[in-house]
């Protein structure tokens, strides 16, 4: 299967795209299940940056002091393809303090959304087959719908990427760790 086949038929079209890639030794369907148990908020370095990230929105009030912290239960699940491929959809305004957040009902909702001023970010987790196992990559694709969403996205993005591709590869280690503690488990 083409790689991020799934990405592409969900969000074809994106102006800012980010990709990483670890190989594990697993299997694609034991790997595509641990990317589904991890929780990027057990890091304590991914903690810090979100904890960072979201400082001024609580020092302002735009996010309440009971609002639990972005994560990964922030994502809406959309789709897999069996053990090839994952994905879980964001939108919002995301260089805003509070994020700017959009509910989505589901992958018909994401793919239905462009509604302007409202970013959607699609996050992919995609597995092949290699002799060491299985090489597992995440994507973010960002797709702004105008050009004013593009003004206020593109430099929250070169802010932040340089974070977010660390707590990626960072999520890719805690993938490896929670396979690792499966096989000692069994």
């Amino acid at each position: 299967m083409e790689r991020f086949a799934l990405a592409e038929r969900i969000l074809p079209s994106y102006q800012f795209v980010e990709t990483h890639s670890r190989i594990l030794a697993a299997d694609a369907a034991s790997t595509l299940d641990a990317v589904q148990r991890v929780a990027p908020a057990d890091d304590p370095w991914t903690r810090r940056f979100m904890a960072l990230r979201e400082l001024p929105g609580r020092l302002s009030g735009a996010l309440p002091g009971n609002r639990p912290p972005f994560g990964m239960h922030s994502f809406t699940p959309l789709a897999r393809d069996g053990d090839s491929e994952l994905t879980l959809g964001l939108a919002g305004a995301f260089w805003r303090a509070d994020f700017g957040l959009r509910e989505i009902g589901g992958l018909e909702d994401f793919m239905a959304l462009h509604e302007p001023g409202v970013a959607r970010l699609l996050l992919s987790f995609h597995c092949e087959t290699v002799a060491e196992g299985v090489r597992l990559s995440t994507q973010t694709r960002v797709h702004c719908p105008d050009a004013a969403t593009r003004w206020r996205f593109a430099p929250y993005w070169y802010l932040i990427r340089p974070v977010s591709g660390l707590i990626r590869r960072r999520m890719l280690r805690q993938v490896e760790r929670e396979l690792l503690r499966g096989e000692a488990m069994a």
